[in-house]
């Protein structure tokens, strides 16, 4: 959203834009799908493909283009390795990316608008990109994201506004706090849940998006299977927390973890085991949460969840890395 709202500002000032757009992206390439830099025809800039001697050759292109005029959309691919004979990147990391090259003039102020307005409303709006233009795409219709790239004069592109993935973090505490700056930090949309509406900690939280107060017994009613988020656990307590994860067990999530003690996680799954729930069924969340990276702080044991989640996240994404020790 920044850098759509770097545009806006920049388009208000009468000074051209040019977008670099990653449309698609295969193997290691380190700008993913959705990545997207702003360059204005003041020389600043806005947003990432995703870093290196790539960007830097394609934002060099972008300023060339801005002052020669450029109008039109178009697409570029870039490969990551020297097997291809042209649109090499510079860089050898394997992998390819297309890039498209959207000029925007302070004429498309108010599609921006539109676009902004869209995003700030509705997580499920979409923006249509084809070689005539950008446009904004009906919420109503369902739509194939991604590109279909037919030839080089006829493609289409569909991606949803808020590609936020999204995280609810369950309890509002010094570590919740901490938490949410880290998610939000990440890129992450957060929703943060309390049954204490008064406790400071949650009034005083600025990095959650969303802030619900809810009775935990009843929190089932306010998060419903969700495959693609990310629920992470850590009321003031162990009643609460079990209560919690009691409810949300058996909802869909990507990911599902609580804190606690290894001591205080035996009790709670021992206590469920008694009560007829069966260790497989929490075989799949992350019990304890986070990494073990010995963390102490409210701080470090954010981290630590950030990073569980993130490698959770990125699990099947190319790397780049085997997992092999490498030989010279």
């Amino acid at each position: 959203m920044n850098t759509w709202l770097f545009i806006r500002d920049k388009l208000n000032e009468s000074v051209p834009v040019l977008l670099l757009w990653v449309l698609q992206s295969e193997g290691s390439s380190p700008g993913r799908r959705g990545f997207k830099m702003a360059v204005a025809a003041d020389g600043n800039t806005s947003g990432t493909i995703g870093g290196g001697i790539m960007e830097h050759k394609l934002v060099e292109k972008a300023r060339s283009l801005i002052r020669a005029g450029q109008s039109s959309v178009f697409l570029q691919e870039q490969y990551h390795d020297k097997q291809h004979s042209r649109d090499q990147s510079g860089m050898i990391c394997s992998g390819s990316q297309v890039v498209a090259f959207l000029p925007l003039q302070p004429a498309d102020v108010p599609l921006v608008d539109k676009l902004l307005h869209a995003f700030s409303e509705s997580r499920r709006a979409r923006v249509h990109l084809t070689p005539q233009g950008l446009a904004l795409k009906d919420t109503d219709r369902e739509a194939t994201e991604g590109l279909l790239l037919r030839s080089e004069e006829d493609w289409d592109y569909t991606e949803t506004i808020d590609q936020r993935p999204v995280v609810h973090i369950i309890g509002s505490g010094h570590v919740g706090l901490a938490l949410s700056q880290q998610m939000a930090m990440l890129g992450f949309y957060v929703k943060l849940y309390e049954n204490r509406p008064d406790l400071n900690t949650f009034v005083d939280n600025a990095f959650a998006h969303e802030k619900i107060v809810v009775d935990y017994e009843r929190i089932d009613e306010s998060i419903g299977d969700a495959p693609a988020d990310y629920v992470v656990i850590m009321t003031f307590g162990y009643r609460d927390d079990k209560i919690v994860f009691r409810r949300l067990l058996h909802r869909k999530f990507f990911y599902l973890g609580m804190m606690g003690s290894e001591s205080k996680i035996v009790t709670l799954m021992r206590e469920l085991e008694q009560e007829g729930i069966p260790p497989e069924a929490w075989q799949h969340c992350h019990v304890p949460i986070g990494l073990p990276i010995y963390s102490k702080t409210a701080p470090e044991i954010a981290v630590s969840i950030a990073a569980e989640i993130i490698r959770e996240k990125n699990r099947d994404l190319p790397t780049g890395r085997s997992g092999v020790t490498l030989e010279l």
